[in-house]
C-alpha cells in the first residue's frame, strides 16, 4: 500500500490527483505527500481536509511534507448517496459559477476595461441566491491582492452574499500574491473542473 508520495517538482493539479487516485485507489489511514511549492502544498492540505483527514505540515528546505491522518469516513461516500428528494413546492436556486479570467473586461482602454470589470463584480449579486461559485484565474486573481477595488467587492460576495471564491494556486504563485490573498480559497484545476461539473450554467469572462 502506498503511503507517501513524492511530488516535487510536479505543478498543481497533479500532486492533488496523486493523492486522490491512491485514496480511492488503497484507502489509506496516513499518507504524506512531499511537495516543493506553496500553492501545492496549501491545495493537497485542503483536499485531504476535505476528504477528512487531519493534515500537518513540515517544512525542509525547499520541500514541504505534507501528512494526513484519517481521523472520519471518506465524504466520498457520501458523495455518491442519491441527493434527497425536495419537498413539495420547495424552490431549488440555479447554481451558476462564473469564471473570470482577466482583471479586465474587452479590448481596447485598459483602464475603461477595468472599470468595467469593476461595475461586473458589484452587479453579480443580483443574481441573488442562484449566483453559486467565482472562479478567479489568470490575470483575475489580481483582483484578490491588497489594494485592488475588488477586494471589498468579493469579501461581500463571500461574506454577505455566501458565494464560494476559488483563487487559481498556480496563477497567485505566477503572480507572486499566493501569500498576499485577501479573499477566496486557492485552489486548483481539480476543485475547478469538479464545480464546473456541479454547476447548471457556467459564465466565462
Amino acid at each position: 500500500m502506498i503511503n507517501e508520495l513524492d511530488c516535487r517538482g510536479l505543478a498543481c493539479p497533479a500532486p492533488v490527483l496523486q493523492a486522490k487516485e491512491v485514496l480511492e485507489k488503497d484507502a489509506p489511514d496516513c499518507l504524506t505527500v512531499i511537495v516543493d511549492n506553496e500553492a501545492a502544498w496549501q491545495n493537497v492540505s485542503r483536499f485531504l481536509e476535505y476528504r477528512n483527514f487531519q493534515v500537518s505540515i513540515e517544512k525542509s528546505g525547499h520541500d514541504f511534507r505534507v501528512v494526513g491522518t484519517r481521523t472520519g469516513e471518506d465524504v466520498v461516500a457520501a458523495d455518491n448517496k442519491p441527493a434527497p428528494e425536495p419537498a413539495a413546492g420547495e424552490r431549488h436556486n440555479k447554481k451558476i459559477l462564473v469564471m473570470v479570467t482577466t482583471d479586465r473586461i474587452g479590448h481596447g482602454d485598459d483602464k475603461l476595461g477595468a472599470g468595467l470589470l469593476i461595475n461586473f463584480l458589484k452587479t453579480l449579486k443580483e443574481m441573488g441566491p442562484d449566483l453559486w461559485c467565482l472562479v478567479l484565474l489568470n490575470s483575475g486573481v489580481t483582483l484578490t491582492a491588497p489594494g485592488s477595488a475588488a477586494v471589498p467587492i468579493l469579501q461581500e460576495l463571500a461574506g454577505e452574499e455566501g458565494v464560494r471564491i476559488l483563487v487559481c494556486g498556480t496563477c497567485l504563485e505566477h503572480y507572486k500574491l499566493l501569500d498576499k490573498k485577501q479573499v477566496g480559497e486557492t485552489t486548483n484545476m481539480l476543485d475547478i473542473v469538479t464545480g464546473m461539473q456541479l454547476a447548471d450554467s457556467v459564465i466565462n469572462i
